[in-house]
């Protein structure tokens, strides 16, 4: 589903909000943030922000959940195959996380995040990953799916998938909103990781002709 107008402005409102008690921030973070899947990331088997498809499209906090089918969310988190001859889903416990700014010009900031199987068996990916921004007030924003079509994968171990997350660049001159973290959940998954924001500040503002904040679907690498 693609956003109006409407839907930009709400978004950028919703950012300027944050921005009126945040703090002046770096707009250089750090580079890269990653979690491995034995790591100290904050992984919560009890976080709203899931990734499972429910149906709706949406979880209960407002956080984009994953876009995988109902059969491919019953999958086994230990088996390579969910008893069916299927493979069973990627599980959160067994992928490293890692979040890159991939950002390349001064209008479109791009942060990219990467699933790597490291469970030592196959395990299926599909659809969106919950994704929420938590500013350095203490708010979060969750992040609206593009609508594009999700494509299922197969990860053998070691094999990696990935999404983007866009978001406007801020060239405003300002600090802007400076996004501390991101909280991402796998798709059809209900435990979260959360990772260092490794980009920029948001704009506070940057009209009707703003960039979209939005994540894409995720796809199997190579």
């Amino acid at each position: 589903m693609k956003h109006t107008r409407k839907a930009v402005a709400a978004v950028i409102s919703l950012v300027a909000a944050l921005s009126l008690t945040a703090c002046n921030g770096d707009d250089n973070a750090s580079p890269e943030a990653t979690t491995k899947p034995t790591a100290s990331a904050d992984k919560d088997g009890d976080n709203a922000n899931a990734g499972a498809d429910t149906g709706t499209g949406s979880s209960t906090n407002g956080a984009s959940g994953g876009g995988g089918d109902k059969d491919s969310a019953a999958g086994s988190g230990n088996n390579s195959d969910d008893g069916d001859g299927e493979v069973g889903i990627c599980r959160t416990d067994e992928l490293e996380v890692n979040a890159t700014d991939n950002t390349t010009d001064k209008t479109e900031g791009v942060v990219t995040v990467v699933f790597t199987n490291g469970g030592g068996r196959d395990c299926s990916i599909k659809g969106y990953a919950g994704v929420d921004l938590t500013a350095s007030t203490g708010d979060t924003l969750s992040v609206n799916r593009s609508g594009e079509q999700a494509v299922p994968g197969v990860l053998k171990d070691g094999e990696s998938a990935a999404f983007n997350i866009t978001f406007p660049y801020n060239n405003s001159g300002g600090s802007g909103v400076r996004i501390t973290s991101l909280v991402v959940t796998p798709p059809n998954e209900t435990k979260h990781v959360t990772l260092d924001w490794p980009a920029g500040t948001l704009p506070v503002s940057d009209g009707e002709s703003a960039v979209k904040l939005e994540i894409s679907p995720v796809g199997k690498v190579g």
